[in-house]
């Protein structure tokens, strides 16, 4: 999947939340996992970022099993966003 403004706005929104100092939306690549070995997120970086994707999409992730699908790389949220009806324009 192409970088689109919808995943630099995802990117912009990771680096903000989680206040992740020295990363640019560059440093993450679209395809890495965001827990575990990739970003190396935990539960509570999770739920900075539901709270962000709400308050900055508007979109609700309704359950952990959603959360944990969704949030499994910048093209998955981008995808799940997608599914949700969320656009940004080129």
């Amino acid at each position: 999947m192409s970088t689109t403004p919808l995943h630099r706005k995802v990117k912009e929104l990771i680096i903000e939340r989680l206040q992740l100092e020295g990363v640019s939306p560059e440093d993450i690549e679209d395809g890495a996992p965001l827990f575990g070995d990739g970003l190396g997120l935990d539960s509570i970086d999770a739920l900075e970022l539901v709270i962000g994707i709400e308050k900055t999409f508007g979109v609700r992730i309704q359950d952990e099993e959603v959360g944990a699908k969704a949030f499994a790389s910048v093209d998955a949220l981008v995808a799940f966003l997608k599914e949700k009806g969320v656009t940004l324009g080129a």
